[in-house]
């Protein structure tokens, strides 16, 4: 229990405290965000603000990740590697997007291909490492390895892995529009795993997860959540910084990882729910568009629609926050409800 609150601990205090010198850093560079001109008009002001504010918080991740083993029991594993590997890198994808988008002042970064190629590429090495090293189930589940206990074979598995990988980090980079929502809402996904990683280590023999991999899957679920507070302090509305594709793509990853490795798969829509609803608001807006061509929102993502009926962005933030908060607690409800099932017969 220890090593989980140094984590968060310092995962929060370094993103707190090396948030402003990277601030200051590229102000002085004059290296800020360009605003989509068919975006909301509110939005101009944002322009030039400090990006890629997600370099602070991928870096206090893993530093607070490491910290955390210090002078406690946990150990490090293979899981842990792996779900920071794929923070690591989805990072280091979201860093080249954005640092294309602020040499060009534009607001496309990598070429679309070339984004979905090395996002692909990253998921499937993710996958294969986590069957082949760290010997995932491969399992369909949903808070059990047994729940439905649809075994999908190695191939069906990191078919399934890399999907969830990359739909994931692109519904988490949909979701950062407005300040400070997704940090916001990555932390309250990434707390209630925490605690469900820590739950399943008390409780393993039920989960079939090994304990060591589940107590430092939640030494990087708090290590995210930590972080993600920390940065939050700067990007909350007036956002001082914008975490850019790095911090998005980032937290993307984190979330889909933990879930994978921690056998939560099919809860992952549920906790991530925000996430879901704002990248389903995308798809039909598009689908609605090229075969009825009408839209359903003033504008996509469904965030921006509420900011075009007229209300404030932080009305907007708070009130999504809101449902982000929801859909984790359902997710968490859930989890609990089904140890108790299972507990009742055992």
């Amino acid at each position: 229990m220890l090593g989980l609150l140094v984590s968060g601990g310092v995962a929060l205090c370094v993103a707190i405290l090396a948030t402003p010198f990277l601030i200051r850093f590229f102000r002085r560079r004059q290296i800020g965000q360009h605003i989509r001109e068919d975006g909301p008009a509110s939005h101009s002001t944002k322009a030039g603000t400090p990006t890629m504010g997600g370099i602070v918080l991928v870096g206090a991740v893993v530093f607070g990740y490491a910290i955390g083993h210090i002078g406690t029991e946990i150990r490090f594993s293979r899981t842990g590697y792996l779900a920071i590997g794929a923070v690591v890198c989805f990072g280091i994808i979201g860093f080249f997007d954005d640092l294309i988008k602020v040499r060009h002042q534009r607001s496309l970064g990598l070429n679309k291909r070339w984004k979905s190629a090395a996002q692909v590429v990253v998921a499937l090495a993710f996958a294969e490492l986590a069957l082949r090293w760290a010997h995932a189930s491969t399992a369909l589940s949903f808070t059990r390895a047994q729940v439905p206990g649809v075994d999908l074979g190695h191939v069906g598995w990191v078919v399934f892995a890399v999907l969830v990988m990359v739909g994931t980090t692109n519904a988490v980079n949909i979701t950062d529009g407005v300040d400070g929502l997704a940090a916001g809402s990555g932390t309250f996904c990434f707390a209630v795993l925490s605690i469900m990683g820590y739950w399943i280590f008390r409780h393993f023999s039920i989960y079939h997860v090994h304990q060591a991999s589940a107590i430092d899957l939640s030494l990087v679920a708090v290590a995210l959540a930590g972080a993600c507070i920390g940065f939050l302090w700067w990007n909350a509305a007036p956002a001082k910084i914008i975490m850019g594709d790095t911090g998005s793509l980032a937290i993307g990853a984190g979330l889909a990882s933990l879930c994978l490795l921690l056998n939560l798969d099919l809860l992952l829509p549920i906790i991530g729910g925000l996430f879901v609803m704002e990248t389903l608001s995308v798809i039909a807006q598009v689908v609605s568009f090229r075969v009825f061509h009408r839209r359903i929102f003033r504008m996509a993502p469904i965030h921006h629609h509420f900011e075009l009926g007229g209300w404030p962005e932080t009305t907007v933030i708070v009130r999504f926050w809101i449902l982000g908060g929801l859909f984790v607690a359902l997710g968490l409800g859930v989890f609990y409800g089904d140890f108790l099932t299972v507990a009742k017969f055992t």
